[in-house]
C-alpha cells in the first residue's frame, strides 16, 4: 500500500541519516519499523491496569503552553509523585513521576500529547500489574 505523510523536511532529513548509518535497507523499512515500535508502546501503555509507577517525559517551547501545561498537570495531581523541569533556551524538558490508576497516568500521557507545541510525550512504565 502507498501512503503519503506530511513531514517537515529536516525531520525525513535526520531520519534518512539515522536508518542509513543503522544499515538498514530503505526508507520504507524504517518508516515499517518505526511504526511497528509506536504500536508496540501504545498497545503496552493501553494494556497497563490497575496501579502502575511510570516516568513521563516531554519536551516543549516554554512560552507557547506553559500555562496549559500546569493547568493539565494541575488536573492530574493525583497521579503525579513530583517533577524535574530544566531549560535549554526557549525549549524546556519536564518529566513526570507517576504512581496511581493506570487510567489516570494514560489519561495524562494523552493529554500532554494534545498539544500541538509538545514536541514529544514519552512514557516507560516501571512497574505495573499487567507487566
Amino acid at each position: 500500500m502507498r501512503t503519503s505523510f506530511n513531514i517537515p523536511d529536516a525531520v525525513v532529513d535526520e531520519f534518512d541519516q539515522v536508518w542509513q548509518e543503522e544499515g538498514m535497507e530503505n526508507r520504507s523499512r524504517a518508516v515499517r519499523e518505526a511504526m511497528l515500535e509506536y504500536i508496540e508502546r501504545h498497545s503496552r501503555l493501553e494494556a497497563a491496569t490497575d496501579e502502575v509507577v511510570a516516568l513521563i517525559g516531554f519536551d516543549y517551547r516554554y512560552h507557547d503552553v506553559i500555562e496549559a501545561v500546569h493547568s493539565v498537570q494541575h488536573e492530574y495531581q493525583d497521579v503525579i509523585l513530583n517533577t524535574s523541569h530544566t531549560h535549554q533556551g526557549e525549549w524546556c524538558l519536564e518529566s513526570l513521576f507517576c504512581r496511581g490508576d493506570a487510567a489516570r497516568v494514560r489519561g495524562l500521557t494523552y493529554r500532554l500529547r494534545d498539544f500541538d507545541r509538545v514536541r514529544r510525550v514519552k512514557i516507560m512504565s516501571i512497574r505495573g500489574q499487567s507487566e
